[in-house]
């Protein structure tokens, strides 16, 4: 179970270099059509972020059985601002689910907590996204412009499927819940 997000937590600096690699090759005459669409097509299905209002953020918090905190993993490798770098909040069903996938780096923090996170990036105008991988969903980055991998594939190389809105997050994040709670019970 979760397999996919142990693997993510353990490399996640790594596939966010791959990602901006491979995201260069758009640049690239003829290929880079063949490339953005196969970035796209693997943002569709595998790896995106979908864009939050602060009160979704909020909203998304309070369904999460299991919260922690951890470096920005996109201004950890990047360094281009100033912006704390503790403020990438990940979120689970259950802390039984957050533990089994939390990375060495992150720590569980209170709801009193997140909301302070949440407050001082909504003050200091970072974006905020709620990442999944395949099924999972499993962070809330609060980043700015400048780091942002999903911003910056989007904007700069044309992968418009790396970052979108969601018309009802709130309630597919639910039913997540719903779902993966039920698992753990079987």
């Amino acid at each position: 179970m979760h397999h996919t997000l142990r693997f993510y937590n353990l490399n996640r600096k790594g596939i966010l270099r791959f990602y901006m690699f491979f995201a260069a090759f758009t640049r690239i005459p003829l290929f880079g059509r063949l490339v953005r669409k196969v970035a796209n097509a693997y943002g569709r299905s595998q790896h995106h972020a979908y864009l939050l209002t602060f009160r979704e953020a909020e909203e998304l918090i309070s369904l999460a059985g299991g919260i922690a905190a951890a470096p920005c993993t996109c201004r950890s490798i990047y360094q281009k601002c100033r912006h704390p770098r503790d403020n990438e909040i990940l979120l689970a069903p259950s802390k039984h689910i957050l533990f089994e996938t939390m990375p060495h780096d992150a720590q569980e923090i209170t709801t009193e907590k997140v909301r302070e996170i949440l407050q001082d990036s909504q003050r200091r105008g970072l974006i905020l996204t709620i990442l999944k991988c395949r099924e999972d969903y499993y962070a809330i980055c609060s980043c700015c412009s400048c780091c942002c991998v999903p911003l910056r594939l989007s904007k700069r190389y044309g992968i418009g499927e790396a970052l979108v809105k969601h018309k009802d997050i709130v309630k597919e994040f639910r039913e997540y819940v719903a779902e993966q709670i039920t698992a753990e019970k079987d």
